[in-house]
């Protein structure tokens, strides 16, 4: 495994070789171990051959999955750490540099399938977490009810095709947390609570039209914490959102910051946030009240048109929905719009601009930063108190000819690096002109829920 600190001279030292064969539902059903009876869906169960989160090892674990579909990888193959502003061009620079001497045979041809990198990068452009790109040694994808192997070493030929009982890592059982426990991060509760008061009081005077306020929960583990366990709780009680790991940086995100593929572009926008009560009658009364809130309304507006704005220029024509759906999930309620555009391939390339690229120029939307986004960022950086690392930043992934997916990292959480039994927990609020310091504080906590459940602290309602 080579590691990259990017420059525009670096260059891989040898080529990757990339192999995919098409794999069947046996071959998932015994590569895969069976579930962790504490978080099984049904004690006793069999392995789901679509399970794909069953296949990892405990070590640095990668993954994409939602509904059962999407991309699960060990092993590294090629690292690239980047950093500062140009940490998305950098990144992909050296992708582009590692593409051009790639030795690849790709026998299923599906987005996901080939040559294949994960991704993380930090929220600000300033911060020392940076960003880094994973080029996995093995990655086995599923989507559609077609699944596939790839795996990716260093070379200078192809071999055989590879068979997953021949790639796996070996799988130690999945490990609980045993009892966490939790302390205040950067700043404590009633500190946030001024933070909010701040950030209302800059809109108020004209210096923003929106800003997003975050707040960080240190978690400490009993044991150090497998991040496998914490997957799969996600993938069963969230699986609407996208269930994500890459670099000790996990979630699941509701939130879709671009799906490119085939010349076709997706983005998940979400802002307007009210908590479930756990009654469903009561709940559908809440979501109606908050289709019609006037504060969600607007803190919704100005995410859309950000992503809209930054959209336009990469496509020959997008769609933007009138009004937003409610997107329902265990914890909580979310205004939502899906906006849709088709690529233009700019005069005089041969291609499309990649995911990485459109990733690069929505990041930082409205629903992680504000309204005017400069300002918005500014502010965050003088009252915030905290340094968000790769919390609210691109994560995902991306194929050869570029297309792939990129969340936001939200209901995510990054495990310290230096001690497993430390977890950083994060959450975020949009703020207006309208909003209450006490509820803004109350939906942070609302947001904390899915990755407490997750390290194995229920909480009665996920």
């Amino acid at each position: 495994m080579s590691t990259l600190t990017s420059t525009p001279t670096d260059r891989v030292p040898h080529p990757l070789v990339v192999r995919t064969v098409a794999l069947g539902d046996d071959d998932l059903t015994h590569g895969g171990a069976p579930r962790t009876p504490g978080s099984a869906r049904t004690p006793g169960s069999a392995p789901d051959p679509a399970d794909l989160l069953d296949l990892l090892p405990e070590h640095a674990p990668l993954a994409w999955v939602r509904r059962g579909d999407g991309l699960v990888a060990w092993g590294e193959a090629l690292r690239v750490e980047v950093g500062g502003p140009d940490r998305f061009a950098q990144a992909e620079q050296v992708w582009q540099d590692v593409l051009a001497h790639a030795i690849v045979r790709d026998e299923v041809r599906l987005p996901g399938t080939g040559a294949v990198a994960f991704g993380s990068f930090a929220f600000d452009e300033d911060s020392p977490a940076g960003g880094v790109v994973v080029v996995p040694s093995v990655v086995v994808g599923r989507r559609n009810g077609r699944a596939w192997l790839t795996t990716i070493s260093t070379g200078a030929r192809l071999h055989g095709a590879p068979r997953l009982a021949d790639v796996l890592d070996a799988r130690t059982p999945v490990r609980d947390p045993g009892e966490v426990t939790s302390t205040d991060g950067a700043v404590d509760a009633a500190g946030w609570r001024d933070v909010v008061a701040r950030g209302v009081a800059a809109i108020r005077a004209g210096e923003v039209d929106k800003v997003v306020l975050a707040r960080d929960v240190i978690a400490h583990a009993e044991r150090p914490v497998d991040v496998r366990w914490a997957l799969r709780r996600l993938a069963d009680d969230y699986e609407s959102c996208w269930t994500f790991s890459v670099d000790g940086l996990l979630g699941a995100t509701p939130e879709l910051l671009v799906r490119s593929e085939k010349g076709l572009v997706t983005s998940r926008v979400l802002a307007g946030t009210i908590r479930r009560t756990g009654d469903d009658a009561a709940d559908v009364a809440r979501a109606a009240i908050l289709a019609h809130s006037s504060k969600d309304l607007e803190e919704h507006e100005y995410a859309v048109s950000s992503v809209a704005r930054a959209l336009e220029p990469f496509c020959s024509s997008t769609n933007v929905p009138d009004v937003p759906f409610v997107l329902h999930l265990p914890n909580v309620l979310h205004l939502a719009s899906d906006v849709t555009g088709v690529l233009a391939t700019p005069t005089g390339q041969a291609a499309h601009p990649s995911s990485l690229a459109l990733a690069a120029a929505l990041h930082p939307t409205a629903a992680v930063c504000g309204t005017p986004t400069q300002a918005a960022r500014a502010l965050i950086a003088r009252i915030e108190g905290m340094d968000r690392g790769r919390y609210a930043g691109p994560v995902g992934w991306f194929g050869a000819d570029g297309d792939g997916e990129w969340g936001i990292a939200l209901r995510s959480a990054q495990i310290d690096p230096a001690d497993a039994h430390r977890v950083r927990l994060f959450a975020g609020c949009g703020i207006v002109a309208a909003s209450d310091p006490a509820a803004e504080l109350a939906e942070s906590e609302a947001k904390l829920v899915p990755m407490r459940h997750a390290l194995g602290r229920d909480t009665g309602d996920r």
